[in-house]
């Protein structure tokens, strides 16, 4: 009897294994990605906040380590009691001449460099102040920037700031919690200025720039604006949180400025 040889036919699963390999393949790069991005979320919302915020106490102490080393200005602290002589009469000015001046004496600070420091009680904020308003060199830093062309803190006309509210130390995280009357403090070398916040514009355009006008107002919404001249404090960050879709401002006045 004849034996017949069996024929196994391959084709089929051959092409079974080929789609499991395609398959396992697919997933694990799917996986790996999924590390991926994972690792950046971890990075951006956690380790730059980490860095940042490091950054910005480091250079806070610094600035204020350089100002109380500063040699005590005429007026100072009288040798027989140590008491100021001449604090309060400077409760109302700066050194450098009231804050109801167009003018300043001081120069403008040097691009990038911290030469302030905001304070903001109800949000807990302490932050230095950087001169510009540039990602790399000042915002990702965890540092607040200041507009160039707009006013030095504690003069006339308006003194505006931005900050991240979201990665790189995010200072404006919580600047939606500010309500009419709180206080808004920021030092310098020469004085410390007391603002309270005037009013908040929870939201408008990137491109709505008359909010940092002299007077400021908002084009975009007509209603929130300031109507006469004084020394005003700008605070902008993006919202909603996580994007930079619009513009939250908070609008302060100056209340006193007092002589260090």
């Amino acid at each position: 009897m004849r034996e017949r040889i069996p024929v196994v036919v391959q084709g089929r699963r051959t092409r079974r294994s080929r789609a499991a390999r395609a398959l396992w393949t697919g997933a694990e790069l799917a996986v790996t990605l999924g590390a991926v991005l994972l690792l950046l979320v971890v990075h951006q919302l956690w380790w730059t906040n980490r860095q940042a915020q490091h950054a910005a106490r480091d250079q806070v102490g610094r600035l204020e380590r350089q100002w109380d080393a500063r040699p005590p200005a005429p007026g100072g602290p009288a040798p027989e009691d140590g008491r100021t002589g001449g604090a309060r009469a400077a409760q109302s000015a700066p050194p450098t001449g009231p804050p109801g001046r167009a003018g300043s004496r001081t120069p403008a600070p040097p691009e990038d460099l911290a030469y302030a420091v905001l304070r903001i009680p109800r949000i807990g904020l302490t932050a230095p102040i950087a001169q510009g308003v540039g990602k790399a060199a000042v915002l990702n830093r965890g540092y607040v920037g200041h507009y160039p062309h707009s006013a030095q803190p504690g003069r006339a006309g308006n003194a505006a700031l931005a900050g991240h509210r979201n990665t790189h130390g995010e200072p404006f995280r919580h600047l939606d919690r500010l309500r009419p009357g709180d206080t808004v403090l920021v030092d310098t070398a020469e004085a410390r200025y007391t603002y309270a916040v005037r009013r908040t514009l929870p939201r408008t355009t990137p491109g709505d720039g008359t909010v940092l006008a002299a007077v400021p107002y908002s084009s975009v919404h007509p209603a929130y604006r300031l109507t006469a001249p004084g020394a005003y404090l700008t605070l902008t960050t993006c919202t909603p949180e996580y994007t930079s879709t619009y513009r939250l401002v908070v609008w302060a006045v100056l209340r006193s400025a007092q002589s260090r």
